[in-house]
Formats: structure tokens, C-alpha cells, sequence
């Protein structure tokens, strides 16, 4: 590996600190496990002098969903839940649904059930209001965010029951739609291990794995290391003062709702392990946490191109879904950078992270910028790697 052409990764991190896209972010590389390059630029938060390190703890937002697949497993590989269970059995608020479209109310034909959840085809939308089912789901989080402000907040099961009581956009299994499927995936997991999802989370992933600085919230003590997020207004990159998704703890105190979707915060080397376990084949320094077949199906390809059609976002070109991931199906259409096998997931700020089973890679890029700044950062710190082979 050529070192000299790894120092491109630093250059652009640091002009995206230059330019202003922003205000600090980090990039790290390894492959089987070992660190090949890492790399800091900026602060973490600005007003407070708190420079970007190795350390910085972020909100992962929907890289949380694949550490929610793997929960979801752990428990498919002890027998004790189906993909093929009923999330009714579970969760008491998913019977009865209904599916709503611009033609009206309609009975749900075939009940949600595990593997809609983890393959996003449950019909269950996020708040949007550009459709009838997602300005329903608007409507629900705007009333917990609501009850939250005035110190009645929700937990997960909760959340999860109010959930399945609103309307499906679409059929269970009819086609993909991005939605609260993790987060009800999260007190399904709740119910079927007898323990709050964070703990089962504590006990079974993150102990084993070493991941001290991961949580669903920041402690005083830690509160040093943690990024500032920050939007865009007139030009500039400004503190966010609001959190996207009914987050509105603002990740400093234990929630009640642990959102399976988006709630978790982390670093990069505890994310690392986590990803050193799945290319691992669900080992982890000699401690096994999935089975080889439970992570085989976690990381292929589950859905038909005509349930793919919905899914035409930049970073997912050349790629199926499954189990809360992008798999990568078509290096021709995904472009250099990407290899066949490959699978990954990003967060609305801008946090990604890639692994390459073939060539043994785990890429990773961390921002705190709403929106983030799309798949191009990973795909270039991916290209300058590929091109630095020797």
C-alpha cells in the first residue's frame, strides 16, 4: 500500500473543512481488522475549541439500523424469533391495519411480519407529508414530540404500538420505502429477549465487542468528545438546535424511546469493531456473536428489482437491500469504487460506513452536517485506497 497516495484522504477532508462543506469530519480504513489509515480535519465543536480526534463520539442516526439487523439475528440464530413471525404477535398495536392511499382505506392482505421489517417492505413510511401515510405518521410524531416537550415522553414499545395503529402506505412486501422499521424492530427485540432493547444491545453486541462509547446518549463525563451537529443557513454551517425523527433529547440524557433506527451515538473505532465482526463471518477476537449463516443472510441482496424500483438514491446505484443495508449486485453501474458483496449504510448526517468482504476493506467517513454531504465522500476515500494498492 502505497502511504504517500493514502495522504489524499487527508487532503480532502481538509478541503471540505476549507471550503466550508464542513466543520470537521474524520475518515478511517482497515483491512481484516487492521488500521491502514486514519485521518481528522476540523473541529467537533466550534464554539466549545473541541478539535476532531479519534475519539469524537457522533450521532450515527440510520447507521444505527444495521447494528439493529444484527441484534435481530442474534436472536434468529438462537431460534427464538422467525422471519416469518407476525410483528402482531409482539407488538398488540400492529393488528388490524389498514393501508392508505390517495383512493382511501383498505384492509392489509398478508400481515407485516420480521423479514418486511428488516428489508424496509413493511409499508410502514417516516413522517412525510407528500403522501397520505406518511402526513398520518407527520401527525403521530408531531404529537410525541409534543409529549415529550411536556415531560411525557413515549418508550420504545410505546412508540412501536402507535406506530402499527397508523395506516401502511402499501401492502406489506408490495415494494421498498424507507421507514420506522428498525424502530419497531427494536420492541419486537424487547419483547422477545425480555429486556430493554439498549440493554439487550449492551449485553450482547456491545460489551462483547468493546464498545464503551457506544449508547443511545452522551454522559456528562464523555460530553467533551461529543460533535457539535450543524445545518446549513445563509452559507454558513451553524449549530442544529432540532433533532430529525422525534429525537428531541438531543442525545444528552437516557431516552425513553431507544430508537432501533436512528438513535445511537458512537465512535469510529467502536463502529469499527463492529464492522471487524461481520466481515469476520460473526466473530470478533476469538468470541463468536453471529453464526456464519446469519451473517451470509445478512449481508446478500433479499429484493426483486420491481421491489428495488422505490430505491433510486446516488449511493444506492448498482445495489439491492437487505437487513437494513445497501449490498452492492453490479459493479458496472455502481462505479470503481464499489466491489460485488460489498454492503453499507450512511445517517442523515452524513455518517457512512462500507464493508468489502472481498478485498477485506471497512471504509468509514464521519460528519455531524444535516443531510450530509451524499455518498461522495466514501466513494473517494474508497477510489484513493484502491488506487494506493500496490
Amino acid at each position: 500500500m502505497d502511504i504517500v497516495k493514502l495522504e489524499r484522504i487527508s487532503d480532502m477532508l481538509r478541503s471540505q473543512v476549507e471550503s466550508g462543506a464542513a466543520v470537521g469530519c474524520s475518515a478511517y480504513v482497515l483491512k481484516h481488522g487492521q488500521p491502514i489509515y486514519r485521518a481528522n480535519a476540523g473541529m467537533a465543536d466550534a464554539a466549545r475549541g473541541i478539535k476532531w480526534t479519534n475519539d469524537t463520539i457522533v450521532r450515527l442516526y440510520s447507521m444505527t439500523k444495521p447494528v439493529t439487523a444484527a441484534a435481530a439475528m442474534i436472536l434468529l440464530d438462537r431460534g427464538q424469533l422467525d422471519l416469518f413471525d407476525k410483528v402482531s404477535w409482539y407488538i398488540p398495536g400492529f393488528r388490524n391495519q389498514t393501508v392508505l392511499n390517495e383512493n382511501g382505506r383498505v384492509p392489509v392482505q398478508n400481515e407485516i411480519c420480521i423479514k418486511d421489517l428488516l428489508d424496509m417492505t413493511s409499508g410502514l413510511p417516516y413522517p412525510d407529508r407528500s403522501f397520505p401515510a406518511g402526513a398520518v405518521m407527520q401527525d403521530l410524531y408531531d404529537k410525541i414530540c409534543e409529549e415529550v416537550a411536556a415531560g411525557h415522553p413515549t418508550d420504545t414499545m410505546g412508540y412501536a404500538n402507535r406506530i402499527g395503529q397508523q395506516p401502511l402506505a402499501f401492502q406489506p412486501g408490495e415494494k421498498w420505502m424507507y421507514g420506522t422499521s428498525a424502530d419497531v424492530l427494536g420492541a419486537v427485540i424487547e419483547t422477545v429477549s425480555g429486556k430493554k432493547f439498549g440493554d439487550f444491545l449492551r449485553d450482547e453486541l456491545f460489551e462483547p465487542l468493546g464498545m464503551a462509547d457506544t449508547d443511545f446518549w452522551v454522559p456528562e463525563e464523555k460530553l467533551g468528545r461529543f460533535a457539535e451537529n450543524y445545518e446549513e443557513r445563509d452559507g454558513k454551517l451553524v449549530p442544529c438546535l432540532w433533532q430529525h425523527l422525534g429525537l428531541t433529547y438531543l442525545c444528552r440524557k437516557p431516552p425513553e424511546f431507544q430508537s432501533g433506527g436512528a438513535g445511537l451515538c458512537s465512535t469510529m473505532d467502536d463502529y469499527a469493531a463492529f464492522a471487524e465482526m461481520l466481515l469476520n463471518e460473526g466473530e470478533y477476537h476469538g468470541r463468536r456473536i453471529l453464526s456464519r449463516n446469519a451473517v451470509r443472510y445478512m449481508t446478500m441482496n433479499q429484493l426483486t428489482e420491481q421491489q428495488l424500483a422505490p430505491l433510486n438514491w446516488e449511493q444506492h446505484v448498482g445495489c439491492g437491500y437487505g437487513n437494513l443495508m445497501h449490498v452492492a449486485t453490479d459493479e458496472r453501474k455502481a462505479g470503481i469504487s464499489t466491489r460485488e458483496g460489498e454492503y453499507s449504510w450512511d445517517g442523515w448526517l452524513g455518517c457512512y460506513w462500507a464493508n468489502d468482504p472481498k478485498n477485506g476493506y471497512t471504509f468509514m467517513y464521519f460528519v455531524q452536517r444535516c443531510g450530509g454531504l451524499g455518498g461522495r465522500p466514501l466513494r473517494m476515500i474508497k477510489q484513493i485506497v484502491y488506487g494506493a494498492e500496490d
